[in-house]
């Protein structure tokens, strides 16, 4: 809601809050470079165990399967990602480059990444 202003000007109306998403006057901060929106995924903070398997508890005891550890592009990700999630039967997402599957299938997927000729360990 607006304010009435004490000095009358703008129409009698001051504008209260905004967070100058549409006003060309305020600038961002830092603008991303042309063409660079995405870091590319060949660097990966896993310490050079290579590819893991992991079980994970979510809350109300459902369980994940994570698969940690990938090197590739985003694409090359999301492809194994849907290989995978055809292969356990089971859906999944791509966070941060780590592969989700909903369930238990470490054992499927480590066959799987071996068909591939990914060496993993659980």
């Amino acid at each position: 809601m607006r304010k009435r202003d004490e000095t009358g000007s703008e129409g009698g109306t001051r504008l209260v809050y905004s967070t100058g998403g549409d006003n060309p006057a305020v600038k961002p901060a830092v603008k991303p470079a042309p063409g660079k929106h995405a870091q590319p995924l060949a660097a990966r903070a896993s310490g050079g165990k290579g590819i893991r398997l992991r079980l994970e508890a979510r809350p109300g005891g459902r369980a994940v399967t994570l698969v940690l550890g990938l090197v590739g592009s985003e694409a090359q990700i999301a492809a194994l990602a849907k290989e995978l999630k055809s292969v356990c039967g089971a859906g999944g997402t791509v966070k941060d480059g780590i592969i989700e599957l909903q369930g238990d299938h470490r054992d499927s997927a480590q066959a799987a990444l071996a068909e591939r000729g990914l060496k993993s360990r659980i």
